[in-house]
């Protein structure tokens, strides 16, 4: 078994939160990890990226090769257009719909759902909006992380777990929270395979 996921997004978006609750998960189920550096700049606004490895052998390189990747899922849709050229035939791109702004010749939203549309295997939820229903929309990159869950070589009870273990140090309630944006990711994703597929 090898999985190779590229989380991407603009910093401020939870990114090495979603990275730190996977490799926990993987860790759980006893698989190797192997995780790039986040690159770009992690303040709020820069471009974000970063590589997840998981496999039940030995991995030498924490760098994606072109063309190898299994998963992108990105907080931003533009920032996942980006990571394109590393998806393999067949991959997941799985995005939120909420844009990030942050240049003044930003492309019109509707014209990146098109471009990430002629993708077969594609998921775009609106998991800012969902996350500010439940209360708190830092909890979009757990909604993300719920949404794609069944792309990724994990059981849901090990990510579940990693959820609890990261947040260890809040409060029961954000606990809870989060695992319930989870849960709610899960569900629309499944609303939207069983709609567009």
């Amino acid at each position: 078994m090898k999985s190779n996921i590229i989380l991407s997004g603009v910093g401020g978006q939870g990114i090495l939160t979603l990275a730190a609750i996977i490799d926990i998960a993987a860790f759980k189920q006893n698989f190797h990890v192997k995780q790039s550096e986040v690159h770009g700049m992690s303040q709020r606004g820069g471009a974000v990226q970063c590589h997840v490895r998981i496999s039940d052998k030995p991995i030498y390189s924490d760098l994606i090769p072109n063309g190898e990747t299994d998963l992108i899922l990105s907080a931003e849709p533009m920032e996942l257009l980006r990571q394109l050229p590393s998806l393999r035939k067949n991959g997941w791109i799985i995005t939120d719909s909420s844009t990030f702004e942050n240049i003044l010749n930003y492309p019109d939203k509707h014209e990146l759902y098109k471009q990430i549309k002629n993708h077969c295997n594609h998921l775009i939820i609106n998991a800012k909006s969902l996350a500010v229903e439940l209360g708190n929309s830092k909890m979009c990159n757990i909604v993300l992380l719920g949404a794609a869950a069944e792309m990724l070589p994990l059981d849901e009870k090990h990510i579940l777990e990693a959820i609890h273990y990261y947040f260890r140090e809040k409060s029961e309630k954000i606990r809870l929270k989060n695992i319930e944006a989870f849960k709610l990711g899960q569900k629309k994703a499944k609303d939207f395979i069983e709609f567009e597929y």
